[in-house]
């Protein structure tokens, strides 16, 4: 096993660093809200256990018709 897979995350430094920059929390927070759309469109069952997919890869770009639900392993690939 390498080091890099022995080494404890850091997660407070990767949010420090990363996730809790102003763009990341608003692309965050772009990513909730065309989940929720989408859960009032189609209801949570409909969207369990998947993604939702931003089809012009903007997350800040939160219209229904650029918004689809996907397998989780199609959208994360995609990525």
């Amino acid at each position: 096993m390498s080091d890099y897979h022995k080494a404890k995350r850091d997660y407070k430094k990767e949010y420090r660093e990363y996730q809790g920059t102003p763009e990341q929390i608003k692309h965050r927070s772009s990513r909730n809200h065309a989940r929720l759309m989408m859960k009032k469109k189609l209801g949570a069952k409909k969207i369990k256990g998947k993604d939702i997919d931003h089809k012009d890869g903007n997350p800040m770009h939160d219209t229904m018709n650029n918004l689809h639900v996907t397998s989780i392993h199609y959208n994360r690939a995609k990525h």
